[in-house]
């Protein structure tokens, strides 16, 4: 029979794993004190959560939640970077924060959309604009679009009225 406390914590995985859209897997080895700091406070900015949990733990509440199998990802000393929504603000947070370590942290591949992605998958979402800027690109097509809309109607207007005033010009002259 298992230990409580393990029985626990692969309750307490299970509920993370419920609670969020996905989660990246990191290797953190070499990474100072500070630095796993530094990133956790990066990653609660974007809404994301790292923990470190043992993997065989891990495998077992990934296993009870019916996520795909991502086991070969789970070895050595590796984090679970949980993500409440959009992946790719997390994941443009892990990508910046590796480059500034110099690549002390490699993100090693995780779950999105209930499908297992790998890391380079998790590079190609980092290089994706936000949501935000999406809908922003959106409001400015749309509005580019309605602009010219607008101009060209008003062209035809314009560009009648024109005429109209200037066959009236002529035979007023007549």
């Amino acid at each position: 029979m298992p230990a409580q406390y393990k029985i626990d914590k692969v309750a307490e995985i299970e509920s993370h794993i419920k609670e969020n859209a996905g989660l990246f897997v990191v290797n953190y080895h070499g990474l100072t004190v500070m630095q796993a700091q530094e990133l956790r406070r990066n990653l609660r900015e974007v809404g994301s959560e790292m923990k470190v949990y043992k993997n065989n733990l891990a495998r077992l509440a990934l296993k009870n939640q019916e996520q795909p199998e991502i086991g070969d990802m789970l070895v050595g000393p590796v984090a679970y970077v949980f993500y409440e929504q959009e992946p790719v603000e997390t994941a443009k947070a892990l990508k910046d924060f590796a480059a500034k370590t110099k690549d002390v942290l490699e993100v090693k591949g995780g779950i999105s959309e209930g499908k297992a992605i790998t890391a380079e998958d998790a590079r190609a979402i980092a290089d994706l604009p936000t949501k935000d800027q999406l809908l922003g690109q959106i409001a400015g097509l749309i509005s580019g679009f309605a602009r010219g809309t607008a101009v060209c109607v008003n062209g035809v207007a314009s560009g009648l009225a024109r005429a109209i005033s200037q066959v009236s010009e002529q035979k007023e002259a007549a």
